[in-house]
């Protein structure tokens, strides 16, 4: 195989998470070698439906995920198995983006190739991390938020750019400094190790969705803030949740303004 859409949409299918891991190292490996390359003669992408997951976690409505303290084994488990559940979206939204959307530049191929690779790395480090506490992936029940906008912006490349690595995958800047500093407290040290990798990570993943939100407004002739807002209201309306990490989100490429609107639409909502 030397198409890379094709060998993405291979990695999107695949159900079992541990196929999955090994298929985007593997495919990754082969883009670095230059074994794989976007073909314009690719079949066109179908239309999106549910990725390739196990048949657990079962999918829940957000409000029906019990909500844990810290303070217990199980809490804890509970938080690891919902950021593992995060990171694996994450995974299927990278080769999603990947196969779905063509014609772009190479570097555009490259970046979300790196960050499913990113993202299965942190999947793997987080369900070691839940068999220490006695636990699997699929042992608590998940929401499906993540992919659910990921079936909204199909066909719409400048939104996806916009939506999901920029507000739903930046909410991961703003709370992941709180989880690692309660878990200190509690001196989980094995799980605050693996945070903090994530959190330096997904910095250079959010970036790379504001680098190609900002390549679509200017191959479309948009202003890029604006339009970010136009996109929020039409999708989200305004029920954002703040504060923001505003120095990770600085690093990520938002801009100042684009700052003080978020911080004023959280205040409303």
């Amino acid at each position: 195989m030397t198409d890379l859409h094709a060998a993405a949409k291979r990695c999107l299918d695949a159900t079992d998470p541990a196929e999955k891991l090994r298929l985007t190292h593997e495919t990754w490996q082969a883009f670095l070698a230059s074994e794989l390359h976007a073909d314009s003669a690719s079949p066109p992408p179908e239309s999106i439906g549910a990725p390739g997951r196990p048949a657990k976690p079962q999918l829940v409505n957000a409000r029906q995920v019990p909500q844990r303290g810290l303070g217990s084994a199980e809490g804890r488990a509970a938080l690891v198995h919902a950021v593992a559940h995060i990171e694996f979206n994450a995974i299927n939204l990278a080769w999603d983006a990947v196969y779905r959307y063509r014609g772009k530049p190479d570097a555009y191929y490259r970046d979300w190739a790196s960050c499913a690779n990113d993202e299965a790395r942190h999947f793997a480090m987080l369900s070691a991390r839940l068999a220490e506490l006695g636990h699997a992936y699929g042992d608590f029940d998940a929401h499906d938020g993540l992919w659910a906008m990921a079936e909204k912006t199909a066909h719409h490349d400048t939104a996806r750019m916009a939506l999901v690595p920029r507000v739903l995958e930046a909410r991961g800047l703003d709370v992941t400094p709180g989880m690692i500093e309660r878990l200190r407290h509690l001196g989980d040290t094995a799980t605050v190790a693996i945070l903090e990798v994530i959190l330096r990570e997904e910095v250079a993943h959010v970036a790379a969705g504001t680098r190609w939100y900002q390549h679509c407004c200017e191959r479309d002739g948009v202003e890029p803030v604006d339009t970010f807002f136009a996109l929020l209201r039409e999708y989200m309306g305004v029920s954002l949740r703040g504060p923001f990490n505003r120095p990770a989100r600085i690093e990520a490429g938002f801009v100042e303004a684009e700052l003080d609107r978020l911080a004023g639409l959280a205040l409303e909502s």
